[in-house]
């Protein structure tokens, strides 16, 4: 089968697309013909070295939809012929507050949907909702369901609610800001890009603030009047000043920080005085990606695409997310 594998490290230039061999299901297993698959910004970061635990050669991505083709010993005989979805992971645990220890994403170092065939474990995959394309169900599973598990079951966001989506652009954010709308909150928020900022209106948003402007925070304070829950991937200078709209109770949920840590402290009577939360989260369990299709099918969700490669343009589909310019997710359409 053909396969993107990373060899060596050295970014995105570094990916090829070559002969592997094509795997055979397992006890418990069952294979996907993939027809699509999405890029994520782990996959830049292993290309980079910026990941930890890296081991090559690995087969990338985490991302995929397609056909169940072949079944292992004792998996259900009812998923042959099935189009589904495939859960990113492994090893989640028993408790849904946390990932186990042995929790790690699917594209290294086992193999990834960057391929014309992947096995996994049969609970691993789940039905496609029908209304959706191959590559729009692709999109979904990593960045969807980190953002429904921030949105959802750490903040708990509510119809009606105030929620800031910062950094509008990345796969993670548009997911956030979707979720949210079709939730039916209220939602605002941020980029340095004017024409990103406009495309979450079309979204559904109902402002967008520039951070790179001045006087930006009480901007973003006088548009929302105060936010119930704060979803934030960049931490950095602007942490703080997100940190100060919370309302009394609000939630902040951080979930990367592709700006590094904040440079500053926090302001802890607001902390205590307010009754805020600050909640740490990342990807989510089966059982949160189960919970996220029936809102994508009963909700009608459709995922924003920025762009579609082919499978032999993976490089190139890599550079574009490494520029950070896309507006949603980057996917692979194989074959």
């Amino acid at each position: 089968m053909k396969a993107v594998v990373l060899s060596q490290l050295g970014g995105p230039e570094q990916l090829r697309l070559i002969d592997t061999p094509t795997p055979e299901p397992g006890p418990g297993q069952v294979r996907v013909r993939l027809h699509a698959s999405a890029l994520n910004r782990r996959d830049v970061w292993i290309t980079l070295g910026q990941y930890p635990g890296i081991r090559l050669p690995c087969i990338m991505g985490s991302d995929g939809a397609g056909v169940v083709d072949q079944l292992g010993p004792e998996a259900p005989a009812d998923l042959l012929g099935q189009a589904v979805v495939v859960y990113p992971a492994y090893d989640w645990g028993a408790d849904p507050r946390f990932p186990s220890p042995t929790f790690r994403i699917l594209g290294m170092p086992d193999p990834g949907t960057f391929a014309e065939y992947l096995c996994v474990p049969a609970g691993h995959v789940f039905p496609k909702p029908t209304f959706l394309n191959w590559e729009q169900a692709a999109a979904l599973p990593l960045a969807g369901l980190t953002a429904w598990r921030a949105l959802t079951t750490q903040a708990a966001a509510q119809p009606g609610e105030t929620v800031l989506v910062t950094g509008i652009g990345g796969g993670v954010a548009t997911f956030a800001l979707k979720w949210a709308v079709a939730l039916g909150a209220r939602v605002f928020v941020t980029s340095g890009n004017a024409a990103k900022l406009e495309q979450a209106r079309r979204l559904g948003a109902t402002a967008g603030v520039d951070y790179r402007a001045e006087g930006w925070a009480k901007r973003l304070a006088e548009l929302t009047g105060g936010v119930d829950v704060i979803v934030d991937g960049t931490g950095g200078p602007a942490f703080q000043d997100y940190f100060s709209v919370l309302k009394p109770a609000g939630r902040f949920v951080v979930y990367g920080a592709t700006a590094g840590n904040p440079p500053k402290g926090l302001d802890m009577v607001r902390l205590f005085f307010r009754q805020v939360r600050i909640i740490g989260s990342t990807m989510g369990s089966p059982a949160e990606f189960a919970a996220m299709l029936r809102f994508v099918a009963e909700q009608r969700v459709e995922p924003v695409i920025d762009r579609i490669f082919g499978l032999d343009e993976a490089a190139i589909a890599h550079q574009r997310l490494l520029a950070a310019d896309q507006m949603g997710k980057i996917v692979l359409r194989h074959g």
